[in-house]
């Protein structure tokens, strides 16, 4: 019952102090695998991993580890955000593998990339003739960049001559699950009395509201609870 009890008191701990640390390491160390990310994400799991279930080992030695080594991976990434060399020996950097539509099989045999692997990255950009490609890149976090040849590029507005809004609002959520956000009305200098007026010209109160933004342009949308749909196309069964 006491070793239970411990494990417990671990497992709860341990999920505290990697909360901690990813909050500490910032979001890009978790959005973007490099090369000591990769190492870091091992070796805190399984220290964190042993912390929750090896009781054999003291408790504190755990501590010791876990807040070293994040310890290490902090002041590596605070060295690679003041150093180019720093950052390319821990980050890595991006390797091209196609320049002007001519694969580079030497780049591609030091990154151990194969053109099975080239072609399926590839294809989840939606391209399925190599021709197309213009130049294409392998990013320190594995992810392939591609620049398509002219001819294969999405046309955008300025290019048909549409005319573009010269600035958009950034979307701001109001209401969720039938509560006011306090925070968005603060940092946006809205008033709570202009959010009850526009439900009451719509004939709705607040907690009839499931969610509501104001959009890009400037709009409000709501979604209700009752949605009034007789026919959905699907349901969870």
């Amino acid at each position: 019952m006491v070793e239970t009890f411990e494990v417990i008191i671990r497992t709860l701990i341990a999920f505290v102090l990697l909360i901690s640390i990813a909050h500490l390491l910032g979001k890009q160390t978790i959005a973007q695998m490099t090369y000591h990310d990769f190492i870091a994400s091992i070796t805190i799991g399984s220290i964190a991993g042993n912390l929750t279930f090896n009781t054999s080992i003291r408790f504190s030695h755990f501590m010791i580890a876990l807040i070293i080594f994040s310890a290490i991976i902090f002041f590596a990434t605070l060295v690679s955000l003041k150093n180019r060399n720093a950052r390319a020996l821990l980050n890595g950097e991006p390797t091209v593998v196609i320049q002007d539509g001519k694969i580079l099989e030497k780049n591609m045999e030091k990154l151990k990339f194969t053109m099975d692997s080239l072609n399926q990255a590839l294809r989840k950009k939606d391209i399925f003739d190599i021709n197309e490609v213009e130049y294409a890149l392998i990013e320190a976090d594995g992810h392939l960049s591609v620049l398509k040849k002219p001819p294969y590029r999405n046309s955008t507005k300025k290019d048909v001559g549409i005319f573009i809004p010269t600035a958009s609002a950034f979307p701001i959520e109001l209401i969720m699950d039938g509560q006011i956000i306090d925070k968005n009305f603060a940092q946006n200098q809205l008033k709570k009395d202009w959010i009850f007026t526009e439900l009451k010209h719509r004939g709705l109160a607040l907690p009839d509201v499931s969610y509501c933004v104001r959009g890009t342009n400037g709009q409000l949308y709501f979604d209700l609870y009752k949605d009034e749909i007789t026919s959905p196309i699907d349901t969870e069964v």
